[in-house]
């Protein structure tokens, strides 16, 4: 990732994290590509009073088989459901954000341990 691109990131982040922090809705969804999806959920994982999914596509829409549509409803359902924080819905999954990473080896999110600091 070029320098450049890595500001782009955070520009774009911050702009996401003010974005949802200074909105009245209390539940989120926001799809996002999935290869940076983890670290934007964690960014945005010190919002308080909400509950945010995050959600993509690790098969694109324009492939034939794509698993889009499923994580987007997922989400919708989740997010009526769930605790205020912010999560990930992939795969039939639910993924707190600080607790999963994407494994791009195999294409697919994977559960970590929290880490205590």
């Amino acid at each position: 990732q070029s320098r450049s691109s890595a500001a782009s990131d955070v520009y774009k982040r911050q702009a996401m994290h003010s974005a949802i922090a200074g909105d009245l809705s209390t539940l989120i969804i926001v799809t996002h590509g999935t290869d940076t999806m983890t670290d934007t959920a964690q960014y945005l994982s010190d919002i308080e009073g909400k509950t945010i999914f995050m959600t993509g596509s690790l098969a694109p829409a324009r492939f034939a088989m794509t698993d889009a549509m499923f994580n987007v409803g997922m989400a919708i359902a989740a997010v009526r459901v769930m605790y205020h924080g912010v999560y990930i819905a992939m795969n039939g999954t639910i993924f707190p954000a600080k607790s999963v990473i994407k494994n791009r080896n195999i294409n697919r999110l994977k559960r970590v341990e929290l880490t205590k600091s």
